[in-house]
């Protein structure tokens, strides 16, 4: 018993320690009761070590001491906000790979269909680019274990690894009679910030910063601007939408590209000796000047919220999509003995004009919090302290970031759903040769290309008629040819965004799908507005 108590009380004393240490100054020495009337440190500690001694002694099963050790620390920091959390040895390595740009892996992206985990592109330069793989490719075993009835994220779990490891695979692919056979040194792998960016039309140019908040990301930012402006970019359109957050001073680094120097970004107020209540402002001498619209929808959150609010609050650009997650509270992440950690909440971000970002947690499981935090806006619209921005515009704090224009979503019904796989399994032969008629589609490698140029790839009627011959013979979507023509201007276009995936890249087909989003063509549809609002507030008076 010794031995296993040790690792899981170790984690645990380390963990209380943090904590009370935290907000007491210190762990007191002994007795029950601290001087403010709290169960003492002692007494947690000698209760868990007789919870854990009732349990060896009387549990009917085996006890697994690292995972037992691992809830217990994560549902005491869940007690105090939804965001505190235990990380361990796995996740903190993880977390610190995302934070630089980069993990050990082979380089692919993938993606769950009905029967199994496939291949959706190749990643340029990667291992898994230069030992063949393809897409369409489906997993069968990953080191010798059966992987056909695995999650895309247990695939991704088991391909990564520590750097210069091998991992086996077992591939099928399309067109071959047997199993392809695959060992593959992981390597480094990118992990950028921004996906894609390319023209959507005339002078407006996109911005996909969809990957989080990383070490790099300001530095992405740049170059993607660089290089639109290059092809005639005058107006931008950022897409934050999905980018869950990261590293707070690249939060400020992306917004000081658009906010004049000295202006407030982000308001960090803390209180606790680990964090610093300040003002975070921008300090470059040089900023962008065109017309801005920010996209943001539910799985923006923190960082991405930290952009939107500055440039809402001071009248920089217009935020377009629906409500924000509203994540505002800041976390320090504490290294633990072992290799795990303990990230804690140890202040709150306020948007520049005072708007709190962190929606009300008090009420509710942790279920709730992540799951159904998408409530009706109309009950919502009297809660929270008003806040007015530097044009007059009222919001309320405490609930994330309120669009300027609301837009929702393209809307996904199980139809379409249907469609997609279809379409995945149809495109895959397609490409391998498979599909008499069109045997010019065949390809032997995506060409990595992330942007796919107005009229290439055109779906025919030759390759509808394919398609619903394709949908006639595989029943197990459910679909019929009566079903493909009531919805053929999604087919054409789904059609085209999965030949585009397979013959040049994921970011590329991304591209395809925005033409018929509807929060992008509202986006480009108030450009014009969101200049006058900049020269209404008078914000870039200074700069050109």
């Amino acid at each position: 018993m010794d031995r296993k108590f040790v690792v899981i009380f170790g984690f645990l004393v380390v963990s209380v320690s943090s904590l009370i240490g935290g907000f007491f100054g210190r762990i007191p020495s002994s007795g029950t009761f601290t001087e403010e009337g709290g169960i003492s440190a002692e007494t947690i500690k000698s209760d868990y070590k007789e919870a854990i001694r009732v349990i060896e002694e009387n549990y009917a099963g085996s006890i697994d001491y690292e995972k037992l050790s691992e809830s217990s620390i994560q549902s005491m920091l869940w007690s105090l906000d939804p965001h505190s959390s235990f990380l361990n040895r796995a996740e903190f390595k993880r977390l610190r790979e995302e934070q630089s740009s980069r993990f050990f892996g082979i380089g692919v992206s993938i993606l769950r269909h009905r029967d199994g985990v496939y291949i959706q592109s190749v990643i340029p330069g990667t291992p898994a680019e230069k030992a063949g793989l393809r897409y369409g490719d489906k997993f069968l075993e990953v080191d010798g274990k059966d992987a056909t009835g695995w999650s895309s994220a247990e695939v991704s779990k088991n391909v990564r690894g520590e750097r210069g490891t091998t991992v086996r695979l077992k591939m099928e692919r399309a067109g071959e009679a047997t199993p392809l056979e695959f060992e593959i040194v992981r390597d480094g792998v990118p992990l950028p910030s921004i996906r894609n960016y390319f023209m959507l039309k005339d002078d407006v140019g996109y911005i996909g910063l969809i990957g989080g908040f990383q070490e790099t990301t300001a530095v992405e930012l740049d170059k993607a601007i660089e290089s639109l402006k290059k092809q005639g970019m005058k107006q931008l359109i950022l897409d934050l939408r999905n980018n869950p957050g990261g590293l707070l001073p690249q939060a400020v680094e992306v917004a000081s590209r658009f906010i004049p120097k000295g202006k407030v970004i982000v308001s960090v107020k803390g209180r606790s000796r680990y964090a610093v209540s300040e003002d975070l402002l921008s300090r470059r001498d040089r900023i962008e000047t065109f017309p801005l619209v920010v996209l943001i929808n539910g799985a923006s959150a923190s960082a991405s919220e930290i952009v939107a609010g500055a440039v809402q609050d001071h009248g920089r650009g217009l935020v377009v999509g629906t409500e924000s997650f509203g994540k505002g509270l800041v976390q320090k992440v504490f290294e633990l003995p072992m290799g795990a950690a303990i990230t804690l909440t140890t202040a709150r971000y306020y948007t520049p004009f005072g708007r709190s970002l962190q929606r009300d947690y008090s009420n509710g499981s942790i279920y709730d919090y992540y799951v159904h935090h998408l409530e009706d806006e109309e009950q919502k619209v009297n809660e929270g302290q008003i806040i007015r921005t530097a044009d007059g515009r009222t919001f309320y704090s405490g609930r994330g970031i309120t669009p300027d224009v609301k837009v929702e979503p393209l809307e996904f019904d199980p139809t379409r759903y249907r469609i997609n796989e279809s379409i995945f399994y149809f495109t895959r032969l397609l490409v391998a040769g498979k599909i008499a008629g069109l045997e010019s589609y065949r390809v032997e490698r995506q060409k990595n290309i992330s942007v796919v140029q107005p009229g290439e790839f055109p779906v025919t009627e030759k390759l509808l008629n394919a398609f619903r011959e394709f949908v006639e013979k595989d029943k197990l979507d459910g679909l019929t040819v009566e079903t493909i023509n009531k919805n053929l201007d999604y087919v054409k276009v789904r059609l085209r965004q999965e030949i585009v995936t397979a013959s040049y890249s994921s970011e590329a087909g991304a591209q395809v799908f925005l033409e018929i989003d509807p929060q992008v063509r509202k986006a480009v549809e108030v450009l014009p507005e969101a200049k006058k609002l900049a020269e209404r507030t008078g914000i870039l008076k200074n700069f050109g």
